[in-house]
This record gives C-alpha cells, structure tokens and sequence, in this order.
C-alpha cells in the first residue's frame, strides 16, 4: 500500500509541477538556511576530545591580592604565571602534564631561494602529545632529558613539512627558527580539534600549531609570548628575567587525571603548594581558591559556545517556520482543489485513514526533495562561512550527522504542516461531489 501511495504521490506532484516547485524550494531555503546554522552550532559544541575529555583539566590559581580581577565574573584567571607553571612542572605530582605557551618564528632553510615563513609555534612538555593524542606520521617526541636541559629539538606538523622539504620522511634534517638552528625529531599528522580547546586566549577555533618545541626554553632563549599576557598589578619589568619572576598570567597548565582518586590527590597537591607560596610571600589573599575544570567545563567556563550563536539557531529556525506557513497555505489550496477526486474515491470505499495516509506521504515525499536540495543549498551558505574570513572556517562543514538530520527534520516539519490540510480533505463527504456529478 505504502508503494501505491508513493505511486500517487509522484503523480500527483507532476500534475501541479509550479506548485509543487514553490514548496520544494520553500522547504530547501529553510533548511538550508537552519542546517548552515545548525551545522556551525554543532560543530562549536563538539566534545573536541571525546575519549579523554573527562581526564584531563586545566589548572586555575587565585593568584592575584584581595581585590575584584577583570577577567573573570568569578575572579579566577585564566591562565598561571611562569614561575607557578615552572614549579607545578618540577613538582611532578600528575600522571601526565603539560606546561605550555604560543610563540612563534619565523621558520627557514637558512636558503636565499626559500621564503620564512611566520609561524605561531607552542613551547610545551613532551607529555603534550600524550595528553591530547596527537598523532604521528613520523619520528616521535624528543627525550626527557631534553625536556629538562632544553635542547634545540622541534616537531613539526604534516603541512609545514610539505612547506619545507615537499613532504616525507624528514626526521634527523634540520631548520632554523629564526637564527637559531633546531633539529626535526618528529613530524605529526595534520591534526584538527572542533575547538582548540587547550588554548582558548587567541581564539577556540584556530589551527593547532604546526612548530613544537620544549618547554624549558622559554627560559633558556627568553621566548616572547604570542598569546594574551595579563597582569593584575604594577611591576617593573625590565627584562625577559623579571617576567618570569614577575606575577604576569600568561601560560597554560593541563594535567591527566585518570580517576577520581587521582583527581582528589591533585586538588590537595595544589591547596598544598598554594599555601607553601604564601609563606614565602606571594598569595597574600586570605583564602586562595584552586580550580581544575575537565575539557567540557572549561569550554562551558569560557562560553566558547556563545549566547549569541544559541540566538542565531533560534533565529533560523523561526524562519524555517515562515516557510512551513507558507507550504501549509499551498498545501491546503491543493488538496482542496482535489476535494472533488478524494469524494469519488471515498464513494468507492477508501477510508478516511487511508485517504490521510495518502497525504501524509506525499507530504513525506515533498519533505524529502526539499531536504536533499536543502543540504545543496546549505552547502552554499557553509561555502560563504568558509570564504569570510570570520574565523568559523574549520567550522563550516556538515558531518555525517547532519548530513542525515537535514531530510529528517524536513520531513518531520512537512509532515506537521500538512497534517491539518491532510486532515481536512480526508473528512470531505462524498455526497456532496456526486450529487454535483
């Protein structure tokens, strides 16, 4: 039966080809229109790391005196100062870790023939690569003791190696990092996150970094930051040297946390060692509060998905809406102009249920026409994203999911508008039709 109506259906669209367009491109700019946003909104909320994202946190000290801080409603900072990220790396307390802070070089061959190229680089541990499941495509990461002593050591990414040397297997060759010269132990894969989610100050959905580094040369070469430096007080600060020892918050901190236990050893770690600082005079606040949020709290701590993409979604589909009155209206005027047909075939014994059920489906069949040409449609606003230099590029794909939810909620929304018109033709009395035969 449900073959015959699909049968019927068909028909009945060829026969009112205009109509039948106006609704089907009704149905493919509201969709297209709600899965661009949709797909943004999706993608922003993603769970970038969904295999560890319960394991691993990032560590907030309330380092700053008494006193209301800026950058935060809850007056915690967003990021430590060096000596606070230096003495928790030393101190060794978590199964894994991970100091870290952007730079960048300009990155050569030391080739007249060959452009530098400006590249934001990260200084971090070697367990970086560990914590977040970063991939290789070659070599690995450099030694403990070269997280320790510093070495000219650095990891590149897929893309930069392509850059450089057109791709391969480049590991033992060397570049320079401005006048500096490091050598390449490990190449990584390209390696994309829904939200950069360990380094939110320069943006949540940037690139990842394509230029590794060790993370005691920060001290070593006196590395200049290229992320966000804030500072809650006056200090005089001359040289590289005072601002490490300076109270300026300017890198990050993640650990990994297997369970519970080790979460709670962790948290008294750090009451621990907030107290020993205040004895040797820094943390003058009375109660100095310690914070570690898993991935998807500090996403929600940051509000990397915004209030104002949360409207946007709204927004569309309330236009999605407008469109579905508009299909009700010529969907009312179409299966009542067939008032005259259904009443002969309600005299030939169709029943009510099957007549609505003949309707329905062929709402279905606009629903799903309107969906595949609203994923076409969505792929031009996706492609606008993309091309805007909004910052939302990485974002502004459809995955498998929506891919599948955009024929879904069409129908699912035909199927609501043409309930009423399908209701009201199938309770035409078939008196009246004959009687006028």
């Amino acid at each position: 039966m449900f073959l015959h109506y699909l049968d019927l259906s068909w028909r009945s669209l060829k026969r009112t080809p205009l109509v039948s367009l106006l609704m089907v491109l009704a149905i493919a700019i509201g969709i297209g229109i709600t899965m661009t946003s949709l797909s943004v909104y999706h993608m922003m909320s993603m769970d970038p790391i969904p295999a560890k994202s319960k394991q691993l946190f990032m560590v907030q000290l309330e380092t700053m005196d008494e006193g209301e801080g800026w950058w935060t409603s809850d007056n915690m900072p967003k990021q430590l100062t060096f000596q606070d990220s230096e003495n928790l790396q030393l101190a060794a307390q978590a199964p894994k870790q991970a100091a870290m802070v952007k730079t960048g070089f300009a990155v050569h061959l030391n080739n007249p023939d060959f452009k530098p190229l400006l590249q934001p680089t990260r200084a971090t541990g070697r367990d970086f690569f560990s914590i977040f499941n970063v991939p290789f495509l070659y070599g690995s990461v450099w030694s403990e003791e070269a997280d320790i002593t510093g070495d000219s050591l650095v990891v590149i990414g897929e893309s930069l190696n392509q850059q450089l040397f057109g791709g391969g297997n480049n590991i033992g060759k060397t570049l320079y990092l401005d006048d500096e010269m490091y050598t390449i132990v490990g190449i990584i894969k390209t390696w994309s996150l829904a939200s950069k989610f360990y380094d939110l100050n320069n943006g949540a959905f940037r690139e990842t970094e394509q230029v590794y580094i060790p993370f005691a040369q920060v001290r070593l070469k006196e590395l200049e930051s290229w992320g966000n430096n804030n500072g809650w007080k006056h200090e005089d600060i001359q040289t590289a040297k005072d601002k490490l020892n300076s109270e300026i918050l300017w890198l990050q901190f993640w650990v990994e946390l297997p369970d519970q236990q080790s979460v709670e050893q962790y948290q008294a770690f750090l009451n621990n060692y907030i107290q020993e600082q205040k004895k040797v005079g820094r943390f003058k606040r009375d109660n100095p509060r310690v914070v570690i949020r898993n991935v998807n709290q500090w996403l929600q701590y940051n509000e990397v998905v915004s209030e104002d993409n949360k409207i946007l979604v709204g927004l569309s589909f309330m236009f999605l809406a407008v469109c579905l009155a508009n299909i009700l209206g010529l969907l009312l005027a179409k299966f009542l102009r067939r008032a005259p047909e259904v009443g002969v075939r309600r005299a030939l014994g169709a029943s009510k249920n099957q007549v609505f059920a003949q309707h329905l489906v062929e709402v279905l069949v606009l629903g799903l026409l309107g969906g595949v040409c609203g994923i076409l449609v969505a792929q031009l606003g996706l492609m606008g994203i993309r091309h805007s230099g909004s910052g939302y590029e990485a974002l502004a794909v459809m995955n498998l999911k929506m891919y599948l939810s955009a024929p879904l909620i069409s129908m699912t929304a035909c199927v609501l508008a043409g309930l009423y018109p399908a209701w009201l033709v199938c309770r035409t009395n078939p008196a009246i039709y004959l009687k006028s035969q």
